[in-house]
């Protein structure tokens, strides 16, 4: 089972796995106030893509085909969450204020097909 949580909510043992998915740490938060087991910062959408998103809910539909496209040509950190996915449960991490459109959505439905 695949959750997503926003990195700044608190931690829950029901969370299984905690992977944080962003490229940058979020600020203000320590590792371990933050609880994550480990950071694929690798999965995250490229620096250029992230910038050019700049989370505006008009280009969300263009973002996911991008970042789709970056994970098909990401395959080691994609094979990692895979295996992680085997394990047990496991929550995306993310830091974005924006719970609708953010690349831990874009995994969750890309790992739940």
């Amino acid at each position: 089972m695949i959750k997503i949580k926003r990195v700044y909510e608190k931690p829950e043992d029901e969370d299984g796995i905690r992977i944080l998915v962003d490229r940058l740490w979020p600020r203000g938060l320590t590792k371990e106030k933050a609880s994550i087991d480990f950071w694929l910062k690798d999965i995250a959408p490229s620096t250029e893509l992230r910038k050019w998103f700049n989370h505006d809910p008009e280009k969300w539909n263009e973002f996911q085909k991008r970042y789709l496209a970056e994970l098909n040509e990401n395959k080691k950190p994609v094979a990692v969450l895979k295996e992680q996915l085997t394990k047990g449960d496991v929550t995306l991490i993310f830091g974005a204020k924006d719970e609708g459109h953010n690349e831990a959505l874009v995994l969750k439905e890309l790992f739940s097909r």
